[in-house]
């Protein structure tokens, strides 16, 4: 396996040139909400097929009008400066790029709700001109794809199965049926609903008799076809990464799409990889698919040989290993590229002409770009354990987050070692926002001393192409965040993070904000987030330490069990672990001036902190669950808490809690040691963990006269999302803090 390890010396010399002179005008100030409220916020990317072009959505905030707006820009990707895409208007998004780079379309809302909008494309100039309507659906459209011939797209949109599948065959009777459904439904006077299934609302709304079907538009005569019509299920599949779900064969005669079949979704992860032949109207979908787990992102190879996509292996886990798997096509065989591999995949693309495939995979706290050659399966390493560059100190590598992976051919206007492609995409840490970079591969590779049989590309380069928010950045002191390694209690290695307050002194003693991530598979590192921004958190004057207890992602799939059925077991005791070695090592860190943090399962994970330790000043827990039983019953993917939880409630009853995991790690259980200080944040429209769970936290700890507050967000669901919200949300937490360790 050849691991692309990136030396950003372009990038230094370029910060370090640009940003000299708005160093030199002004010192450096500690960054403020207002601050992360103005920064642009990189959405979606797209590049030409030349390599020559890039298109993208940037949203920009507007805290005194509570509002977010997104437009779209276009950019030469060598010696050009951005400009508005001349035919999108406000909020129009998903641009992307035709086959033969001569039109783009992207989504409007301008007309008869979103459709897809094509527009002319000049590949000399970046302009775009004569924009018009493809389609008119009454249900809307979303997630377009090209075909690789460029004569049709593929799209999703939601309509009510039972209605006449949607055709430009059928006079429209398919779509006065929907328009008529949804005309009736919202005129009535009655808004009850009746449920006969599970999973009747879901995250942040109630999902209704809807259900997301797969359609091909032509783009001549913008003829649409449902392609899977009268389906009572979600094509693709929910998920919260967005996206379609989807891929067309290089010859434009086949896609291939997700759906789980299972009668019951919610208690289901099974989704499952369908080929559907274009060709013929009457067609039925194939599953090529066999494991129990869930499988997506299908993606064909250039040829056509081949269709890879996301495996996972165990039914009903939600965080089992994402795998990356090989569907030969004329030998109907499946095969595991990377059988010792031991992080998940965690999206990939196809080399263009070589037998490779690039993949992004969580590492130690940093997202990386890997490779693999599906001829040799290079890719085969026997571990990739807690040695694996633990013997380099985290503030020696230039590290980040990649994501959005695009690969391109190789153009005069680009350079490179070697190779004739490069790759696009996201890269944001845990100090910098998402920017697009381009990614110059060398293919020269060297062994890692720590681990021979990886191969490390340490060549290349990565060169930052837009720039999104230097001004800003140039007058912030974001300081840099350290990386420390300490011992479990049963002698697992798990890593921590570390950011001093800006402008700290080693010799002064400050408070501490303990973070909790969510999940519970999840994980910290060099990431940056607008919801819970470490940064920011810092700003203030708090030293933040964020921990990777059992459970945390990048560290192999046994860790990641780790939390599977000891919720609060392990994963406590690393995090109490983790925070005495942080006060052993930084002599900066005030321990009698600590307080815990924590959202979802970190939320959870503060409730449980609340009942078993007194260590903290203070507590925040933000949507976390506090009755595991009641939880059971109010959540909606219930698949969760079945794996999580071996089994239902019911299981259990008449046996001692000791023996009831619903009872057993339910925090409400240790509620008469509740004695910290806590503030409970929760959202009404959080359908994961119900506000019920707020609810039955604070009138506990009310009752206890423990001193406590709630704040109540009627309008925000598991995350807080609308612009003056998330002002009040970061005031209100910050100054419960500041109560208790000031």
């Amino acid at each position: 396996m050849r691991k692309i390890l990136f030396v950003f010396f372009l990038l230094a010399v370029f910060v370090s040139n640009r940003f000299s002179s708005a160093q030199n005008a002004q010192p450096k100030r500690p960054m403020t909400f207002e601050d992360m409220m103005q920064m642009k916020r990189l959405g979606e990317t797209a590049v030409s097929p030349d390599g020559k072009w890039l298109a993208y959505s940037v949203t920009t905030v507007n805290l005194d009008q509570n509002t977010k707006t997104a437009e779209l820009w276009v950019q030469a990707i060598v010696g050009g400066e951005p400009q508005k895409l001349a035919v999108a208007q406000p909020n129009d998004s998903g641009p992307q790029f035709a086959p033969d780079g001569h039109s783009v379309l992207f989504l409007s809302g301008r007309e008869s709700g979103q459709q897809i909008w094509l527009a002319d494309f000049d590949p000399a100039t970046g302009a775009t001109s004569n924009a018009k309507k493809l389609t008119a659906v009454s249900t809307e459209a979303d997630n377009p794809l090209w075909s690789p011939d460029g004569k049709s797209i593929a799209f999703t949109s939601a309509v009510y199965p039972d209605c006449p599948a949607i055709t430009i065959a059928d006079g429209g009777t398919g779509d006065k049926c929907n328009a008529g459904r949804d005309k009736a439904l919202a005129d009535s006077k009655v808004k009850a609903q009746i449920f006969t299934h599970l999973l009747y609302r879901h995250w942040d709304h109630f999902t209704g008799d809807k259900r997301s079907h797969l359609f091909l538009v032509t783009v001549e005569t913008g003829g649409v076809r449902d392609l899977t019509p009268n389906d009572p299920h979600d094509v693709p599949p929910f998920s919260l990464g967005g996206g379609g779900g989807f891929a067309f064969a290089p010859d434009s005669k086949e896609l291939a799409f997700t759906e789980n079949l299972d009668p019951e979704p919610a208690i289901s992860t099974n989704a499952d990889i369908f080929t559907l032949d274009l060709t013929n109207p009457a067609a039925k979908p194939v599953k090529v698919s066999t494991s129990p787990g869930g499988d997506f992102s299908p993606a064909y190879s250039p040829d056509g040989k081949y269709l890879a996509w996301r495996s996972q292996a165990r039914a009903g886990y939600e965080a089992d290993k994402f795998r990356l798997v090989l569907y030969d096509r004329a030998a109907k065989t499946i095969k595991d590229l990377l059988p010792k591999f031991d992080n998940w995949v965690d999206e990939f693309a196809w080399s263009l002409k070589s037998p490779f495939i690039y993949f992004v995979s969580e590492n130690r706290g940093e997202n990386s770009i890997y490779d693999v050659n599906i001829d040799s399966g290079e890719c085969e390493v026997e571990d990739t354990g807690s040695s694996f560059l633990l013997d380099q100190s985290y503030q020696e590598r230039e590290t980040g987050e990649f994501a959005n992976i695009h690969i391109v051919p190789l153009t005069e206007r680009l350079s490179a070692v070697q190779g004739n492609e490069v790759i696009f995409a996201t890269m944001m840490r845990v100090d910098r926002p998402s920017e697009v970079v381009v990614v110059h591969v060398n293919d020269t590779a060297g062994a890692l001393e720590s681990h021979p049989e990886v191969k490390v590309g340490v060549s290349s380069t990565v060169e930052i192409i837009t720039h999104l928010n230097d001004a800003l950045l140039a007058q912030l002191d974001l300081p840099k965040m350290d990386s420390f390694w300490f011992t479990a209690a049963d002698g697992t290695k798990l890593q921590g993070f570390l950011i001093p307050p800006p402008g700290y002194n080693p010799h002064v003693k400050y408070p501490t904000k303990l973070l909790i991530h969510g999940g519970p598979q999840g994980a910290w590192g060099d990431s940056w987030s607008y919801r819970w921004n470490a940064e920011l958190f810092a700003a203030n004057g708090y030293v933040v330490i964020m921990i990777n207890p059992r459970g945390s992602t990048g560290y192999g799939q046994a860790i990641v069990d780790g939390v599977n059925g000891d919720w609060g077991g392990k994963p406590f005791t690393d995090l109490m672990t983790g925070l005495d070695y942080a006060e052993q090592h930084y002599p900066f860190i005030d321990k009698n001036r600590e307080c815990a943090l924590g959202a979802s399962y970190g939320g959870y994970m503060a409730n449980w902190v609340l009942g078993h330790t007194d260590r903290f000043k203070c507590i925040v827990s933000h949507d976390g669950m506090f009755n595991a039983e009641s939880a059971y019953g109010s959540t909606e993917e219930m698949w969760f808490n079945e794996w999580e939880f071996k089994g239902h409630p019911w299981d259990y009853y008449g046996k001692p809690d000791s023996e009831n995991p619903f009872r057993k790690w339910s925090p409400m259980m240790s509620a008469k040691n509740f004695k910290t200080p806590t503030l409970v944040v929760h959202g009404q429209l959080d359908y994961r963990l119900d506000v019920s769970e707020g609810f039955q936290l604070f009138d506990t700890l009310q009752r206890l006269k423990v001193p406590s507050k709630m704040l109540y967000f009627p309008d925000e669901g598991h995350w807080v999302l609308k612009p003056q919200n998330a002002r009040l949300w970061y005031k209100t937490v910050n100054d419960w803090v500041d109560q208790w360790t000031k």
